[in-house]
Order: structure tokens, then sequence, then C-alpha cells
């Protein structure tokens, strides 16, 4: 019996009749040779050869006997170059043996194999059909798959059915279940404690939620502060966005998903954090009620912020959220938004933008997304671009009128609400697949996810 119903996995005491998939470092080819056999001529003949992403089936009795996929050793600790295990195998039971990878290639094949296998559907359920034996003991995968899936679910739902009350009441009964305290903030609480998140959703009748919610390991661990912009639908208020601008705006929220699969997955790890999470839930709407621009808002640190355009609310919803964050002084503040095009402009979709306050804690963030195949590049907080946000009527303004710098900008925008000595980094990501590709379905992407977990579990030594 599969004991994780929804993920393509299974015991080996539940599939004595898996199959074999060799998985080979592409530089071996003489291993290469010697699996394919007497097929080698023939599968050569085909265009088949030794190299990276190279894949193939075998056959057996009665069918598909085997399958074989090339991996470059450099990138054996990236899920992605095992991606195609997820669409390539046929339907049955499949064991992964390596052939010159090191043994941690396995955990990184089986979690390639995973993303690669995940669909988002909302019609009938289908069965998993094509599943991979995993160890025993495989906490650590296992925790991972559930967290990545249960991210790229949040961000593919429907906007109609995933509103800010619902996303909130997800978080609330994932991190419930995981012995986590919760609460959900709304209403006049929520306009007294969030006076500039508030604003951005008042133009919707589906009104704003904050989730807060803590859960440590033990007393004295290092506490970290995770924060995520959850605008599950942003039409751009009255700065309306175009057609081809809103289409996938249901994916607004991907700064809240990865950190609520964070702290999932660190909770079920027993990580040695004291985690503090806040997921702003709100819809940017147009109605009478909405902000306008030229508005001049409040926040919750008292500054005031004239809006300069409706469409950068993500900034609004995040700033009161770090001001609360910071005043319990927690060893770092951790951020994740979807929040400019122009940091997909410099990066495209696969690299997410790090900004940070701290050398310190940029390098862990950075190390960490190399050793996990799941990088991000750091840009600079440049504060000769600080100017670009003054206002003549406010403390500062949300936007600057530059057509440039639009990451940077936005990143010393939300820097101006941690206080001073207070390590705080922010990711700018996209947390979207355009096209599908191999462990990339088309669709929602939590991208960060194993860099922020590997962070917390090294983090203990930099606090």
């Amino acid at each position: 019996m599969n004991p994780h119903p929804r993920l393509p996995f299974v015991t080996s005491a539940d599939a004595a009749s898996a199959r074999l998939v060799h998985l080979v470092a592409c530089e071996d080819s003489a291993t290469v040779s010697r699996l394919l056999g007497e097929h080698a001529a023939f599968l050569q003949g085909q265009g088949f050869s030794a190299k990276d992403g190279a894949f193939t089936l075998l056959p057996g009795d009665g069918g598909v006997g085997a399958a074989i996929l090339c991996v470059a050793s450099a990138r054996a600790n990236d899920p992605v170059a095992f991606g195609k295990l997820g669409t390539a195998l046929p339907d049955g039971d499949w064991t992964a043996v390596l052939h010159g990878l090191d043994e941690g290639a396995l955990e990184s094949a089986l979690l390639g194999f995973c993303m690669g296998a995940y669909r988002f559907s909302l019609g009938e359920d289908k069965p998993v059909t094509t599943r991979m034996v995993v160890p025993d003991e495989a906490k650590r995968l296992v925790a991972l798959s559930k967290a990545l899936w249960f991210g790229r679910d949040l961000i593919n739902m429907p906007a109609n059915l995933l509103g800010p009350r619902e996303l909130a009441d997800m978080a609330g009964a994932a991190l419930v279940h995981r012995g986590a305290s919760v609460s959900l903030v709304d209403g006049d609480d929520l306009r007294s404690v969030y006076p500039c998140l508030a604003e951005v959703g008042e133009g919707s009748e589906r009104k704003p939620v904050v989730v807060v919610a803590r859960w440590k390991a033990r007393e004295g661990a290092p506490r970290i502060s995770l924060i995520g912009k959850g605008v599950c639908f942003d039409t751009g208020g009255y700065d309306l966005k175009g057609a081809a601008g809103m289409l996938r705006m249901k994916k607004d929220m991907g700064g809240a998903a990865p950190m609520l699969a964070v702290m999932c997955a660190a909770i079920d790890l027993g990580l040695d954090v004291d985690l503090e999470l806040r997921l702003g839930c709100v819809e940017n709407s147009v109605s009478g009620h909405a902000m306008r621009p030229g508005d001049v808002l409040r926040t919750r640190s008292g500054k005031t912020v004239e809006i300069g355009n409706t469409d950068a609310e993500g900034r609004l919803v995040l700033c009161d959220l770090i001001t609360e964050a910071s005043e319990s002084r927690p060893d770092a503040i951790l951020d994740a938004a979807t929040l400019t095009g122009a940091a997909r402009v410099a990066l495209r979709p696969d690299v997410p933008a790090l900004f940070s306050n701290d050398d310190e804690l940029a390098s862990l963030i950075l190390e960490s997304g190399k050793t996990t195949a799941d990088v991000m590049w750091r840009m600079p907080l440049w504060h000769g671009y600080d100017a670009w946000l003054d206002s003549k009527v406010a403390d500062f303004g949300n936007v600057t009128s530059k057509p440039m710098a639009g990451a940077i900008t936005a990143a010393l925008y939300l820097q101006k609400f941690v206080p001073d000595g207070q390590k705080w980094a922010h990711i700018d990501t996209y947390a979207w697949n355009d096209g599908a590709r191999p462990g990339r379905p088309e669709g929602g992407e939590v991208l960060g996810l194993r860099a922020i977990l590997e962070s917390l579990s090294r983090i203990h030594n930099n606090s």
C-alpha cells in the first residue's frame, strides 16, 4: 500500500515486480553500452548516445523490461536533471539504480521524478499509475515532495476557488494539523493592525485575512520570521492591467505558497528552528472603495506612502507584515513575493532575485541554493536610487516614475520598514513555469523551496 497516497511513491514491500530504471553518469559510456547489451547497435543507429538527458526504454519479456537515463555527474544534485522520469516512464512500479553517480543522487532522482509526475486538475481524480520505489526511511524526500505539490496546487488554484479567506483557511488547516499555533486576523482587527494592507483589499468584496502562525522545535532555537505575499488575484486596481497581464494573476500569491510550503516541510522534518509565518491574503480589485493613484496611506510603522501606482500593491501588503515581524527582533526575516516584472526582465523566470541587508544571511541562502540546485541571484540594494521614491506629500512613494531598476526600488521600499540591525532578505520570484519542461510542468512553481529549507537547517550555525 502506498503510504503517501497522492504522491507517486511505493515501498519495496508493495512493489515486488518493479522494473529497473538505470541512472547512469553520462560520462560512463562503458556502463551505458553494457546496459544496452544486444540492443546497443540498434539504439545507437537510431541516434541514442550517452549524453545528459538521454533516455531510452529497453525490451523485456512481453514488453518494456527496463529504462536508462543518462545524467551529467555535475547535475546529479539537481532534481530537474531527472525530471524526465516523471513523464517518460511507462505505467507500473520502478526501482532506481545508480551507476557512477554519488549515493545522494538517489534523493534528487526520486524528487525529480515526483516533480515531473505532478499534474494539476480539478476534474475527476485519476489514480497514480506510474510509481517509484522509495527507501523505507525517506522522511526528507517525502516532506519535500508533499510541500512542493502543496505549493504548486495553491498557485494553480483558480482565483474563484482560492480567495483570501480560502487561502488563509487552507494555510491554517495545514499548520494546525502539524501542531503549529495559528491565528487568522480579519475585519476591524486587521484594519487596526495592518492599515496599509487593509487598504489594498478595500476594492474587493472578498476582504483580506492575515495568517499568523508559530512553531518551534525548542526554547532558544533560532527564530526566523517568514513572510509571504498572498495576493489571490491582482487586477492592478485603478491602474488596471491589460488582458494579457491579468491572465496569470491567480499566481500573485506565489510568495505565500512557498513560504507556507517551507513551514510545513520544516515542521515535518523537525528542523531546529523557531518559526513565525505571516501571510497577507488579499485581493487587489476595482470598486468605489479601492485605493486610487495619489492616495496617501498610513502604514503600521506610522510612515505614510503616496500611491503612485495601484498595481504596485504587493509592497503595500508586505510592509505592514515586515514591521510587525521586526518588533520581536527575530534572528532573521525572510519575505517572498511575486513582486516585479523587472526581476523577470533581469533574470528570467527560473531564477528568483535575492536582496538582503546582511552579507552573511545572503551568502547562506545563495550557498544553500547551490547545494540544492535551487539557485537565486543576489541583486543590490543600491541606495543611490533612494531618492527615486521621494514624495512631495508623504514620507515616500510606493513606486518610481523612472522606467528602470524596478526590482531594486521595490526592495528599497521594503527596506524602509526593516529596523537597523535586523537581518532581512527579500526574494522576488516568478512562481510559474510558462511551458512544460522535464520536472517543471506548465503552471505554478515553488521556486526557492529547497534553498530556504537548506538555509533553515544551517542557520543555527550563523545566528
